[in-house]
């Protein structure tokens, strides 16, 4: 664990939920009425309150909140070129991944300004106060689930997104991030004919251009809510230790603690950073229920290479609910640390 955290140390996964301003900004920005200098002013604030809400709830490592992509890896293909947008089938109805944009690749694919991730750093620096942050973004696998290869192996295609992210994930060595984090919600079901070994390699590609303390979110999806994979860790498992990282970063709140006892073995490789605070549920847990999950997984891992976390991002949430989670999540892990330094 990096320096200076307590023992058991409070981080979220990333993205948080915005304020309901925000919201109304982007759609008056999407209409015309705000101007580049507008757009940035309104981001810029929306991290600052974001932040403060991690601080006064009491998290020990901040993220940003991701608001500079508030549809996690969608609106990051913004920044790509060498694709053509290929518009969802379905527009009606319920929010499901099948309304999300998908892509087509007839050509390279190239980043030529980048994706803007030190820019994202240096600016939650500027508002963090000093305190320990961390920079996530998502992996390979789960950017290439929305691009198909248009007369192009899909190999080239793999190796084009691989080269912009680990450009990416370079540009963020010695400029002061405390975590390095690689989202990987598309481990759990690989693209284009991948294995889990290939898909577990293709994200170490990534994580290998990164010199600090690095972590890899294995998620089963959270869109509006909603998983999309199988949710079994324990067919993960040989894929999951390959990776080349320092944490594993899983969701065990919303899966009723299931496999827990997988952790035992994970933890000989790596730090763990487990879910106990549900974000695919509108009930706020109670700081005690915290609590037990977080010595439920103790039973498994070493309070010293325990990290306290929800299951995935708080943004398919309302704010007003994030907040009381983010604050029963530190309440709990407070009572535990207390008991423990008992």
């Amino acid at each position: 664990m990096i320096e200076g955290l307590p023992l058991l140390p409070v981080m979220g996964v990333g993205s948080y939920a915005v304020p309901g301003w925000f919201i109304s900004a982007q759609k008056q920005t999407r209409e015309g009425a705000f101007g580049p200098h507008d757009i940035e002013e309104a981001t810029n604030d929306a991290v600052r309150v974001i932040v403060q809400d991690q601080v006064e709830a009491g998290v020990d490592v901040l993220s940003d909140g991701e608001v500079r992509r508030q549809r996690f890896v969608y609106e990051m293909f913004q920044h790509m070129t060498g694709l053509t947008r290929v518009p969802p089938k379905r527009r009606l109805g319920i929010a499901g991944y099948d309304q999300a944009p998908g892509f087509i690749s007839g050509e390279p694919i190239a980043a030529p300004h980048g994706l803007r991730l030190r820019e994202e750093l240096e600016f939650l620096k500027s508002v963090a106060g000093g305190r320990p942050v961390k920079m996530a973004l998502p992996g390979p696998l789960t950017f290439a689930m929305r691009v198909e290869p248009e007369g192009r192996s899909a190999d080239s295609v793999l190796d084009e997104i691989v080269a912009i992210l680990r450009d990416e994930v370079t540009a963020l060595n010695g400029a002061g991030v405390d975590i390095f984090q690689l989202d990987e919600p598309s481990l759990p079901r690989p693209v284009h004919g991948l294995s889990l070994t290939e898909a577990a390699e293709l994200s170490n590609r990534v994580l290998d251009a990164f010199d600090g303390y690095k972590a890899v979110h294995v998620c089963f999806g959270n869109n509006a809510g909603r998983p999309f994979a199988d949710r079994r860790f324990g067919r993960l498992m040989d894929a999951m230790q390959n990776l080349r990282a320092d944490q594993l970063v899983l969701e065990f709140a919303n899966r009723e603690m299931a496999e827990i006892e997988l952790l035992a073995e994970l933890q000989r490789s790596f730090e763990i950073a487990a879910g106990v605070v549900d974000v695919k549920n509108y009930q706020v847990e109670e700081p005690y229920d915290v609590a037990r999950r977080i010595e439920q997984v103790m039973a498994h891992v070493a309070p010293a290479r325990l990290t306290v976390t929800a299951d995935c991002g708080f943004s398919a949430l309302p704010r007003y609910i994030a907040f009381q989670k983010l604050q029963a999540m530190v309440r709990g892990a407070h009572l535990v640390r207390d008991s423990l330094n008992s």
